[in-house]
């Protein structure tokens, strides 16, 4: 990368990781490749690798779909001495939250909100991932939150609002989608379709168990709006939504919401469930509305002064301005520049 700009690969290898030495020596080579395309010399590696992990010290741990890594392997350390570069890893939902903050979705709502006289600004934002799991990642004020032990934003080990005695991602994934759907059809969930093919028969575009595919996806919305909910109490920011299920998000995006602005019911009451109110960006009059919010002149006491003052607390939730892995892309490109810089 660089800039916001792709200048070389990209390289795609098999990962063999059944074996931890040929797993090296792939990654080994897959660097070597792009520097060979590349138009100038690298200043430092930087990319996405799965957690647990040390991040900040390069070192990978006990990775449950990579078991030849188990026991720590130091891989940024050892990459640092084959190319002699500094070497940067972090997990891929943090690469996207902060490749969002930087060139996507929080610059698009800013620029909405300036283009409209609204005096509203947004510094923070809370980054979601939705395809094999429930990715996370926070950025606050233009620093990437990774937290003391390498593991802010892990959103997928929330309780599942669906099922409390699991997690939230066996709520929010591929596999949660496939096994709503051959729960409602009646099938065993190995030989349920794709959720592409589930989306497709929501939409009543292919043959199959509609009411079921809605139900699915529906259900995935409403699970991953309470985690959100919960996540964005703490973040108080923007939510964006990236992965592979995205191209789905008009069957799940609105019951997503719905579910974030869901109130809590209590002896005395219903309580609203989050302090602001979450409005669907990707809905046009939604859209309006939150970035028109309440903008009104007030009198400063004492003087003949008036301030502009907007009351609506409110957070935008929407979808990827730059693909997921365009996203990570210049979220590992910016890390490596600003630790650099540091």
């Amino acid at each position: 990368m660089r800039s916001d700009e792709v200048v070389a690969g990209p390289v795609t290898l098999p990962s063999n990781a059944h074996d931890l030495r040929l797993c090296l020596e792939t990654i080994v080579e897959g660097f070597t490749r792009v520097m060979e395309t590349a138009p100038a010399p690298p200043v430092a590696i930087s990319f996405a690798f799965p957690g647990p992990a040390d991040y900040p010290r390069g070192i990978i741990g006990d990775l449950g779909n990579l078991p030849a890594f188990r026991g720590g392997v130091a891989l940024g350390p050892m990459l640092e001495d084959r190319f002699g570069l500094p070497v940067f890893i972090n997990n891929d939902g943090d690469l996207f939250a902060f490749g969002e903050a930087i060139a996507g979705f929080l610059p698009w709502v800013n620029g909405l909100l300036a283009e409209a006289g609204s005096p509203k600004r947004f510094r923070n934002l809370f980054g979601a991932t939705f395809g094999t799991g429930f990715g996370g990642g926070i950025v606050s004020d233009g620093r990437l939150w990774m937290g003391d032990n390498s593991a802010g934003g892990e959103i997928w080990l929330f309780r599942n609002k669906l099922d409390p005695r699991s997690n939230i991602e066996e709520a929010v994934s591929i596999r949660a989608i496939r096994r709503s759907y051959a729960r409602s059809a009646g099938i065993a969930a190995e030989t349920a379709p794709e959720p592409k093919d589930i989306f497709a028969i929501g939409r009543g575009e292919a043959p199959g168990d509609r009411q079921g595919a809605l139900e699915a996806f529906r259900r995935m919305g409403e699970a991953a709006g309470d985690a959100l909910a919960s996540a964005i109490t703490l973040v108080d920011g923007l939510v964006v939504i990236g992965g592979g299920l995205t191209g789905a998000a008009e069957l799940f995006l609105p019951a997503l919401v719905e579910a974030m602005n869901a109130p809590f019911e209590t002896p005395s009451g219903p309580v609203p469930r989050l302090e602001m109110k979450a409005f669907n960006l990707e809905d046009p009059a939604e859209r309006d509305a939150f970035v028109k919010g309440e903008t009104r002149e007030i009198e400063v006491p004492g003087s003949g002064r008036r301030v502009v003052y907007d009351p609506l607390q409110r957070v935008g939730v929407g979808l990827s301005r730059l693909g997921t892995s365009r996203a990570v892309a210049i979220g590992a490109c910016a890390f490596a520049l600003k630790s650099l810089d540091r």
